[in-house]
């Protein structure tokens, strides 16, 4: 039989295209600009004449170290919520002690604590230590706000491996480090990509331990040096949207590498 075309359908397909695009368009279009043409055309005119000044120019302005700087927060968060997490989520899933069972419990009452209601005590510790204005302050509570969820999602997906794998390996002598390392984290590739991106994104993203954990220029992380686009005499635009581009590649790279695992991971099924 013959399908009718679905008109409706396609309609709202364009409508939601459009809403998609045009913002999209907005911001790359105006990174190409200059900025007494993007104030004379709008943001919806076509551009003129092309340029990357606003890029080179966001550079120039030390946005090149910040970039290295949330690099450096973002992977060392990154590495210790994976060096961390599946030890933690391998003993939740396969222990039946009730205090690990009491711990997990406990330790996910971390999920309905924001960061906003311990940020005075966290920067009184944070000083303490002498860990203040340095990348290593902004690190540890990233992680540390990471954990929970990161636990819960990696507990799921491990969960979700089946039970006669266990014991296969355990009848054949394997101890439980083979079994962790030999079983488990192959399996488990869902829950770590998920686990992965969603530290990325909070450590990319950051702006609260930032602000408040770091106060010199070389300390400085993406999110707070957009502000340098702000003058006295107003916003530079491109040059802001410029500096987002760039702040936004590569967050966008990783999903695009992880994406399937990702969506594995959320759903559930990162063991099978």
């Amino acid at each position: 039989m013959r399908r009718r075309p679905n008109y409706p359908a396609g309609a709202g397909s364009l409508v939601w295209l459009l809403l998609v695009g045009l913002p999209l368009y907005v911001m790359l279009a105006a990174t190409v600009q200059t900025r007494p043409e993007y104030a004379r055309n709008g943001p919806l005119a076509l551009p003129g004449d092309f340029t990357f000044d606003n890029y080179t120019g966001a550079f120039s302005s030390g946005f090149g170290q910040y970039l290295v700087n949330t690099f450096v927060v973002t992977a060392s968060v990154i590495a210790l919520v994976l060096l961390l997490v599946p030890p933690l989520a391998f003993a939740i899933v396969r222990s039946r002690s009730r205090i690990t069972s009491g711990i997990f419990r406990l330790f996910l009452l971390g999920l309905a604590i924001p960061a906003q209601a311990v940020i005075v005590p966290m920067f009184y510790l944070i000083s303490k230590a002498g860990l203040y204005d340095n990348l290593i302050g902004v690190v540890l509570p990233t992680a540390a706000f990471c954990l929970p969820i990161s636990a819960l999602i990696l507990s799921g997906a491990m969960r979700d491996i089946s039970p006669e794998l266990y014991e296969a390996m355990a009848i054949d002598g394997a101890p439980p480090r083979q079994i962790f390392f030999r079983l488990v984290l192959p399996l488990s590739k869902g829950g770590l990509s998920t686990i992965v991106v969603f530290s990325a994104l909070q450590a990319w993203n950051g702006f609260l331990f930032p602000l408040v954990l770091t106060q010199s220029e070389s300390t400085k992380l993406i999110t707070l040096g957009l502000y340098n686009f702000q003058t006295e005499y107003g916003i530079n635009i491109p040059g802001l949207l410029a500096a987002v581009v760039l702040s936004t590649v590569p967050v966008l790279l990783v999903y695009l590498f992880a994406r399937r695992a990702l969506v594995q991971g959320l759903m559930g099924v990162g063991g099978k």
